[in-house]
């Protein structure tokens, strides 16, 4: 079932980045009264857990630096609501996918692929899933669209604990994870856009604790080693994410797959 995984992990994704990679969610945030981006994404992100302190967020999200949690938890919370930030996620995420997908949403397949996304993603045991539970505790939404946005979302945190847990298996912090991810894909760590904003002199304390671990080579490119971590981080990951798919017989994932690649092509076509 990890190859299964896999390939759904490759199908939901670009309906799960909604939120991070068209503007119409963005616009219904700040209709709330935010002005920041990265406010607007700890809102949206971290309501299903309620008005909980920063280092709680911190925790459960993994992989921002020290102290950026903090400067927008629970800083948020006085803006509006977690209730209200839930409810303008998923109107400005319904709205992107009418937009990008048409009359599509409309149309009885789409109603029946977002039953079988349904299904999987409210299948999977809680346990060790923090963010999936919040999210899973939330009322299932009525309409389709936001339904299937909803359904997409629980598995991407789904998906998301297992990660942390197989990071941390592996001994790897969330900054280490970037630094990873970077080398891996061959840009140097200080260009990677998730750590590039930070301090020059942060980054290299992270590459050069990770270069001492042998996981990065004296040329600041990954060795070995840490290709070895991230091959097993990948592996665990598709392993731990395969739960949600058991409840789907094996023709029912395969009319699922079917059904999400030309939607999964049409947002990554239209990604802002």
């Amino acid at each position: 079932m990890s190859s299964v995984a896999r390939r759904m992990f490759e199908l939901v994704e670009p309906i799960g980045v909604i939120p991070y990679s068209t503007d119409d969610p963005n616009e219904a945030m700040f209709a709330l009264g935010f002005t920041d981006y990265w406010d607007t994404y700890f809102a949206g992100r971290a309501a299903p857990l309620g008005i909980v302190p920063a280092e709680v967020v911190d925790a459960l999200f993994y992989n921002f630096a020290p102290g950026e949690v903090a400067r927008h938890i629970p800083k948020v919370w006085r803006t509006t609501t977690p209730e209200a930030a839930i409810a303008a996620r998923r109107s400005g995420c319904a709205a992107a996918l009418r937009r990008i997908l048409g009359d599509h949403v409309d149309s009885p397949g789409f109603a029946r692929t977002t039953d079988l996304l349904t299904r999987a993603a409210t299948s999977a045991p809680v346990e060790g899933r923090p963010m999936y539970a919040a999210l899973l505790a939330l009322p299932l939404p009525d309409d389709v669209v936001t339904r299937f946005f909803h359904a997409a979302s629980l598995l991407r945190e789904h998906r998301g604990d297992g990660h942390i847990a197989a990071l941390m298996v592996e001994g790897i912090g969330g900054l280490e994870a970037h630094v990873l991810l970077a080398l891996d894909l061959g840009l140097p760590a200080e260009r990677f856009g998730r750590i590039h904003h930070l301090p020059a002199t942060q980054i290299a304390a992270v590459v050069d604790g990770m270069r001492e671990r042998g996981l990065i080579a004296d040329d600041r490119t990954l060795g070995d080693l840490g290709r070895a971590v991230k091959r097993r981080v990948e592996a665990h990951t598709d392993e731990l994410a395969a739960k949600p798919y058991e409840c789907l017989t094996p023709d029912e994932l395969d009319e699922l797959m079917a059904a999400l690649e030309p939607i999964a092509a049409r947002l990554v076509a239209a990604q802002d």
